[in-house]
């Protein structure tokens, strides 16, 4: 700490250029200013003050004084002091000599900084900008403060109006609680708890159910399979609120300091947990994890060997067969020499939130956000006053809905800190998200029995046949949860083995705002049927379109796992043109189905095509909605 001391004082004594001659005469009170240069380099800082406090009470125009006292009421935190006695210096002076200016105006500029008042930083800067000398001017000192004050500039035009709010009792009940994360349907609250302050008091992971907007219910341990003796906190789960990755210290089957562990809900209660082993965790400190909202993505901060800086973000993927991936470091535009902490992925899976102090910003650690372009994250945006100040900002948690964001304040006396509160603000609307989110859920069952079932849920995205999100309903009570983003054409697919697939447009079938969509899943049996939606062709054309891909790819993943299943594939039209016409093009639609399932690979005698024209519509063709839904193609099981 006392190096941190040594190293401010000459970073804010670099504007000095006087050296052997003082702004007085009287040698009394030049001794006493020598005396407490002396035991700065004895590094006896309370002591030093005290003599250049002497010399100024000794001679009350003691420039020089003024501002080694200064200097050191800023490096102990005691801002309001250091103000007023550089004032009170600046004040004294015998004439404008530009050089005790620049010396005056360069300990506000900094002053000004720390307290936040970031108006009256630049415009002391101004001053240092206007009486300094060219030779200064160059500098390294000079430069980077220039660059800051240019950014924090910038800023203040761009305020954001936002009115914090403290979270309800029973929360805040304890001494210390942080990094809040809710499920995407906001009903439940995770969050780090700390008993009291002192270095024996433990962390352990705490929940809470929102009964209403402003009701929580009394905060109570997650599980005791995952509170232990040991430290457990800075968790992340998956929107669904049934997969749980947190950090957990100084265990017995630990890699290093702090390890990341997994665990899962299954019928309503957590699993145990299990070390996520050495592709994501090493002999160092790693913590503070963010799951992407359907559990494939993993972020992290480490400060392992390999990083760019001190503190760097990690990530992982997670595999089909539900291991991860060696981690790697998301490196540039994200990571500097500096630290990166407490990374966020927000709900779309395209925006990633971070704290830093590598990046140009208004404090120690500022609250960044990078965007996802084209498979690559863009150069980090400060989200700017008053989200982020003079303070340090670590963590961030948006909800899906983006109307509140919820995060924690420290509440500190004589600067040590006394208690930490969850707090929430109303998302600004001028920070960017991309397209908004519906959260809906509902029910896998089977067709015959009704019985609850544990499918695979995938969102693709149709354009390019991405998957954006991949769910598993509840094996308990087929209960699941979706993620549907707006002005994207996207499919539903619904799998199980021993189950014919079950397929939706999202848009065309309605099923965004559906808040219990019930999916009927059919055994394979002879007879059985289903609609193959989002296989697409251009009017009056059987060529497919390449939106149609995610379903073909499926059907061919649904013969490879059923090799003794033959299928009939059916073309069906609505009733706009004659019935001869519509007959051929419904069998030339099918046929070009099973072209393609031949083309990478299906035996073609597995299947059979035909074409039914109009004559069974799904619906009537009483109006253009009817009609886009007889316009389909049927795969039923022979």
């Amino acid at each position: 700490m006392r190096q941190v001391l040594l190293l401010l004082l000459l970073l804010w004594m670099a504007p000095q250029a006087y050296a052997q001659s003082y702004s007085v005469a009287d040698g009394r009170a030049i001794k006493l200013f020598q005396e407490g240069e002396m035991l700065l380099t004895l590094k006896k800082y309370p002591e030093a003050l005290h003599k250049f406090q002497a010399a100024i009470v000794r001679e009350e125009r003691f420039v020089e004084a003024y501002q080694k006292a200064t200097q050191l009421l800023l490096t102990q935190g005691k801002f309001q002091e250091a103000e007023a006695l550089a004032l009170q210096g600046k004040s004294r002076l015998v004439s404008l000599n530009s050089q005790y200016l620049v010396d005056f105006g360069w300990l506000l500029t900094n002053i000004y900084l720390k307290q936040g008042r970031f108006e009256e930083a630049v415009g002391e800067f101004q001053i240092v900008e206007q009486q300094a000398s060219e030779a200064f001017k160059q500098g390294n000192y000079f430069l980077e403060m220039q660059q800051k004050l240019d950014f924090v500039g910038s800023l203040l035009p761009q305020k954001k109006e936002i009115e914090k709010e403290i979270l309800p009792s029973p929360l805040n009940g304890f001494a210390l609680q942080y990094f809040p994360v809710l499920t995407a349907d906001g009903k439940q609250l995770f969050f780090t708890r700390r008993g009291g302050t002192a270095a024996y008091d433990k962390e352990d992971i705490y929940i809470s159910q929102a009964e209403s907007a402003q009701i929580w219910t009394n905060p109570k341990s997650i599980s005791s399979k995952i509170n232990s003796s040991y430290n457990e906190g800075t968790c992340s789960v998956t929107a669904d609120g049934n997969f749980l990755i947190y950090t957990s210290c100084d265990a017995p089957d630990s890699h290093g300091s702090c390890d990341l562990y997994s665990v899962e809900k299954v019928g309503g209660e957590w699993q145990s947990p299990r070390n996520m082993g050495s592709k994501i965790n090493s002999s160092f400190w790693d913590s503070q994890p963010s799951l992407s909202a359907d559990g494939r993505l993993l972020f992290f901060s480490s400060d392992r060997r390999g990083g760019v800086g001190g503190n760097d973000i990690w990530y992982a993927a997670r595999n089909g067969d539900g291991s991860w991936s060696e981690a790697k470091n998301i490196g540039s535009p994200i990571n500097t020499p500096k630290d990166e902490i407490s990374p966020f992925l927000f709900f779309n899976n395209e925006t990633l939130f971070f704290a830093s102090d590598g990046h140009l910003g208004l404090g120690g650690m500022d609250i960044f956000l990078s965007r996802v372009v084209e498979g690559a994250f863009q150069a980090p945006e400060n989200l700017g006053l008053p989200i982020n100040d003079q303070l340090d900002q670590v963590a961030l948690f948006i909800t899906a809905q983006e109307d509140y964001a919820y995060y924690s304040e420290l509440s500190t006396n004589n600067g040590v800190g006394d208690r930490a509160y969850l707090y929430r603000f109303k998302f600004p609307k001028e920070i960017e998200l991309g397209s908004n989110l519906t959260v809906t859920g509902g029910q896998v069952v089977h067709s015959k029995t009704g019985e609850p079932i544990s499918a695979s849920l995938s969102l693709v995205s149709l354009g390019n046949d991405s998957t954006r999100y991949q769910f598993q309903s509840n094996r308990q009570d087929g209960a699941f949860l979706m993620l549907y983003p707006e002005q994207e054409a996207a499919g539903l697919y619904v799998e199980k083995a021993g189950f014919l697939p079950k397929i939706y447009n999202v848009d065309r079938d309605s099923i965004k705002n559906v808040k219990d969509l019930k999916v009927e899943l059919v055994p394979i049996a002879s007879g059985e049927e289903f609609v193959f939606e989002n296989v697409f062709f251009d009017f009056d054309s059987f060529a497919l379109k390449q939106e149609s891909l995610s379903s073909l790819r499926r059907l061919d993943r649904f013969l490879q796992a059923n090799p003794k299943v033959s299928i009939l594939i059916t073309g069906h039209t609505d009733n706009l043109g004659s019935d001869e016409y519509n007959l051929k093009l419904s069998l030339q639609r099918a046929q070009s189905v099973r072209a393609y399932l031949v083309d990478v690979g299906t035996n073609p005698d597995r299947i059979n095509v035909a074409g039914k024209g109009f004559r069974e519509p799904m619906l009537p063709n009483s109006n253009a909605s009817n009609q886009a839904k007889n316009r389909r193609i049927t795969v039923s099981v022979q």
